[in-house]
């Protein structure tokens, strides 16, 4: 958030008043997109910020690593997002990491993990409760700073490393979506910027609802 903070600092030093937090994240999403070679695309501005703020309403929608794939199929749907686009965005996970406490009942308990990878983690992953439940490993241990389909190349190779990544490449209904991502990397590219400005536009606030915030952190 520091680096948002000093987006909205500057924005706020030349154009006060006009440029709201919600437009620069959105923003600041699609710029990361591209510095570490993925795609970008239009971003459609005019998005206000909230006047209340709720930690427990932001978090109810967010997909759980330890979702199955018919809850995050359900998820993505009340939102407006099928299935595939549900994939394709999931396809984000070649970039970042995971704490051990998101990961540790897949690398001990579930049997559609490759055997090596399973190991390799549980080294960085104490099976004890709250022991290095805060450490850190890879979402994608080759490329993680290229936006790739590698992520889709782990899956069939059963080295996903959260539970809800797994799922979708287990023998259910999203199996050939991840296949062909796999194959494409150019229709990966493509299918996620469309995913991401449709994701973008879901519910915005819009004049005259909300308000410009000065500091990104805080309402006025």
């Amino acid at each position: 958030m520091e680096i948002i903070d000093a987006a909205k600092q500057a924005m706020e030093a030349i154009c006060p008043g006009v440029v709201s937090c919600a437009d620069i994240l959105t923003l600041a999403a699609r710029d990361s997109s591209e510095y570490v070679n993925g795609p970008t695309w239009t971003v459609k501005l005019g998005r206000r910020d909230s006047t209340t703020a709720s930690r427990d309403l932001a978090e109810a929608d967010l997909p759980l690593a330890s979702e199955n794939l018919d809850d995050l199929i359900r998820k993505f749907y009340k939102k407006g997002l099928n299935a595939k686009e549900m994939v394709v965005l999931s396809g984000a996970h070649t970039i970042g990491q995971a704490r051990c406490v998101t990961f540790r009942g897949r690398i001990y308990n579930e049997t559609n993990i490759d055997p090596g990878f399973a190991i390799h983690r549980r080294r960085t992953c104490p099976f004890s409760n709250n022991a290095g439940n805060a450490n850190l490993a890879p979402l994608d241990p080759v490329t993680p700073n290229t936006l790739d389909n590698r992520y889709f190349k782990i899956l069939m190779q059963k080295k996903g490393l959260l539970h809800s990544d797994q799922v979708l490449f287990n023998g259910g209904k999203t199996d050939d979506i991840v296949a062909g991502y796999r194959r494409d990397s150019s229709s990966f590219h493509a299918d996620f910027a469309t995913a991401m400005v449709k994701m973008g536009e879901i519910n915005p606030l819009t004049f005259p609802s909300g308000q410009i915030r000065k500091i990104c952190s805080a309402i006025n």
